[in-house]
């Protein structure tokens, strides 16, 4: 499967690159809307509210609705340029007892892998660390642009980072 992302798991003056790959594949049946008369498929087109005309990707952006109901557009530079440095790395913020979270807490599962041959020992060395001291590491994390926490446990030889 290949990566979802690629980022660095950091602590202390430690950084390390990594790949995110999903540890689970979804199994589910994908249904399409089809117009039963001709088995056409129904689509969503986007149109504008205001003059109603179907504007390309290229015209589409984002806005925020302010709590008077106006909206302000948000530039993906004005995001590129907020101050997260979760965006660049999985932060490491803390350590617990791996028996300190319920295992049902626990989201959706991303392998990391080393990215590069200059990620294999200290990653090799992050994943027995928290194998043999039974801990987990608590990060912040920013994943398809939502700043999040997460945990990541070493399994086997492999880091596995939860949402």
């Amino acid at each position: 499967m290949p990566a979802l992302a690629h980022s660095a798991v950091s602590f202390g003056l430690v950084t390390i690159p990594v790949a995110i790959t999903p540890a689970t594949q979804s199994h589910s049946v994908a249904f399409r809307q089809v117009h039963t008369a001709d088995m056409g498929r129904v689509r969503n087109r986007r149109v504008c509210d205001v003059c109603g005309q179907t504007p390309g990707l290229e015209q589409i952006g984002r806005g925020y609705e302010l709590p008077d109901g106006a909206l302000v557009e948000v530039t993906d530079a004005e995001l590129d340029a907020l101050p997260l440095d979760s965006v660049r790395a999985i932060e490491v913020v803390g350590f617990n007892p791996v028996g300190s979270v319920d295992p049902l807490s626990l989201g959706r599962a991303y392998y990391l892998t080393a990215h590069g041959d200059i990620a294999v020992k200290p990653y090799a060395l992050l994943v027995r660390a928290l194998r043999r001291t039974e801990k987990i590491a608590v990060a912040r994390f920013a994943l398809r642009d939502r700043e999040r926490l997460g945990l990541l446990r070493g399994q086997g030889t492999a880091l596995v980072l939860h949402r």
